[in-house]
């Protein structure tokens, strides 16, 4: 397996697709896949991460029984634009899905349709999120009704602008049909499932759990206010967690009833950060760690953990490779084989991550080593201001109450301030939560200048430019309200500047 393994790592084409005279000689050498993808769940809210009040018992097992990656980031803290990053093996900007919203185009080339071609039996159940064009890369799609959280321009909220759910009970999670499409597949080949859950997006419901979590027992970060409305939000964003795990645990037991766990990979994600302020769409590692975890019984040694850094952007590289697939230039990832394989090697010596228009308009980049975190705003002139669902939260109605009263302490305030700071550099040995900003500390002067230049190169690397024209917001920046630029379906990026909306 091993030998089989280094030997296709070694082929690489420019193209796209795979000659049929390269398919590896027996379909039964090729693993599995089975990618389970949380929707805005932050990488510490889980037992295995070191959050032991989150009850997961199967996501406990899985972590027991395979991998827990402590050093995996995305590449955006966004749905789509994540989603699109992973699919495709590029860089958000490289997609031309870096957006929230925005489709992936035709022109893009994703993993799925790669095995596909391959002989892949390819279904996505669950949250799509992926546009129109990638629905015929798929084998079969069961798409799952998300209407309820994406708060449209008119219809379907509220006088309150409050969201209106049209699923009910367990299809609210995302879920439902994830065992049903592991049964549907065809036996007779290899198989890839993106099984994509809604859980634990906002908004959230009581009494969705049989075991709710206290308030008293959740686990606050020191950029969010300690009052019972917080801590009650929190038990109810654990609560979503808990129901996912149940799905988690229903997968795994499916697949031993197909006796089909022993060679297939079942990898654990998460596509953005904690739906909270200051998590979701930001560039701390609350809002682009992942809590990577992957099981493959006939390679990985149980219970092992790796601290080496990856990024999700390394997904579509490692498996193309363990699919026995040549790997195209397109794809900017790099194979991780190895670490699964128990060995302790140096794959990256830095993650980069962007963030992009997402309800509102900002632009970042960061970039991440082992210890420093390099953030430079490109739009510093706007606040950071939370995205709509978080905005709504009662976390944040419990900042801005506490900001009206002048009772919300400054490390608790950053989502207000405007303008913020052009650089920011965190040392994330020291600070964890990336509260101490060293960019202006003399002492810090060469780790500042060393990761400007990193992040230069990788500008160069992957040819990202400035927009010439800033995308407008989606809702008032002070009421929550819609504005004028809100239409649904959202314009896709071809649209926009085709409208004059964005320049190309």
């Amino acid at each position: 397996m091993n030998a089989f393994l280094h030997l296709t790592a070694l082929s690489l084409i420019p193209g796209a697709f795979l000659p049929a005279q390269d398919l590896p000689a027996r379909q039964s050498d090729r693993p599995n896949f089975v990618i389970i993808l949380a929707d805005d769940m932050a990488w510490d809210d889980l037992g295995p991460f070191g959050n032991k009040k989150v009850h997961t018992p199967n996501l406990d097992r899985l972590a027991a029984e395979g991998m827990c990656f402590d050093q995996a980031f995305l590449t955006i803290s966004s749905c789509s634009p994540s989603r699109a990053s992973i699919l495709t093996g590029r860089y958000p900007h490289q997609t031309d899905a870096e957006q929230l919203h925005w489709p992936i185009p035709a022109s893009q080339i994703i993993f799925p349709q790669r095995l596909k071609l391959a002989g892949y039996f390819v279904g996505a159940a669950g949250k799509w999120h992926l546009g129109d064009a990638m629905r015929e890369r798929f084998t079969v799609v069961r798409e799952v009704d998300t209407s309820g959280f994406q708060l449209p321009a008119n219809a379907g909220a509220d006088a309150r602008g409050n969201f209106v759910e049209t699923a009910t009970g367990d299809a609210r999670s995302g879920c439902a049909d994830w065992v049903s499409l592991l049964r549907e597949r065809d036996p007779g080949k290899p198989f890839l499932v993106w099984l994509a859950a809604v859980d634990p997006h906002r908004p959230y419901d009581e009494r969705i759990s049989e075991q709710p979590h206290s308030p008293d027992e959740v686990v606050l970060p020191p950029y969010h206010p300690d009052t019972p409305l917080v801590r009650q939000d929190y038990a109810r964003y654990y609560d979503e967690i808990t129901r996912l795990d149940r799905f988690v645990g229903a997968v795994l037991h499916e697949l031993e009833a197909q006796k089909a766990a022993d060679n297939t990979i079942v990898i654990f994600l998460s596509d953005n950060g904690r739906p909270f302020p200051r998590d979701k769409t930001t560039l701390y590692d609350s809002g682009i760690r992942t809590p990577l975890i992957v099981r493959w019984p006939a390679v990985v040694k149980p219970g092992t953990r790796c601290n080496q850094l990856v990024s999700t952007i390394d997904l579509a590289t490692t498996i193309l490779t363990l699919g026995g697939l040549p790997v195209s230039r397109n794809y900017m990832g790099k194979d991780f084989t190895a670490l699964l394989e128990g060995k302790d090697v140096e794959i990256r010596d830095a993650i980069f991550a962007e963030k992009n228009w997402h309800d509102y308009e900002d632009r970042s980049r960061a970039v991440r080593d082992r210890r420093y975190k390099y953030i430079i705003n490109h739009y510093s002139d706007l606040p950071a201001t939370p995205p709509a669902d978080a905005a709504r939260s009662d976390t944040f109605r419990e900042m801005q109450r506490l900001r009206a009263g002048k009772k919300l302490p400054e490390v608790q305030s950053t989502c207000f301030r405007a303008p913020r700071p052009r650089e920011e550099l965190y040392d994330l040995t020291t600070d964890p939560h990336e509260l101490n900003d060293l960019a202006r500390d003399p002492v810090h002067q060469d780790t500042l200048e060393r990761l400007r230049v990193e992040y230069k190169q990788w500008r160069l690397r992957t040819r990202e430019q400035i927009p010439r024209l800033r995308t407008p917001d989606e809702f008032d920046r002070v009421t929550g309200k819609p504005t004028p630029a809100r239409i649904r379906p959202r314009w896709s990026k071809a649209k926009m500047i085709e409208e004059g909306v964005l320049l190309p």
